[in-house]
């Protein structure tokens, strides 16, 4: 069985924007947003043990869709935070959502809609019980709020 550890619901990595994520026009690259959401995903995911319990369960968790929406350019140097919770878990599927904050300033928002197949074949299956105990769902007034600027 895997060990389920204490962990924020809401679960917060920060980045600093490098060179290599600017694109010609100058700001973040949108597929560097999505490889951030992922990467929050996946450390949320390994500290509250669920990554462990899916392996041990023998399965993986895919992407179904992404959802983001651009409010601001992000820079070379900018210092971004990224939030990011579960919000549902379904049968098989699980919505998790991503605030991405620079500063004092909401940069962008996001949503993946992941589905928890069989690691062998791909399909689908029910979440198991182990992984669902590693995450505390984060009702919508539980949601982190977006700064007002």
């Amino acid at each position: 069985m895997a060990t389920v550890r204490t962990c924020e619901p809401v679960f917060t990595v920060r980045f600093e924007v490098g060179r290599d994520s600017i694109d010609e026009n100058g700001h973040v690259n949108n597929v560097e947003i999505v490889r951030w959401m992922q990467e929050a995903a996946v450390a949320h995911a390994e500290a509250t043990g669920g990554m462990a319990a899916t392996r041990e369960a023998g399965a993986t968790w895919v992407v179904r869709s992404h959802h983001v929406e651009y409010l601001r350019a992000i820079f070379e140097g900018d210092p971004v935070e990224v939030k990011t919770w579960v919000t549902t878990l379904g049968r098989s599927r699980s919505l998790r959502k991503y605030v991405f904050v620079v500063g004092d300033n909401p940069v962008a928002r996001g949503e993946t809609l992941w589905v928890f197949v069989e690691a062998g074949t791909g399909r689908p299956r029910k979440i198991a019980p182990d992984v669902v105990a590693a995450f505390s769902l984060v009702t919508p007034e539980e949601e982190p709020t977006l700064p007002r600027k």
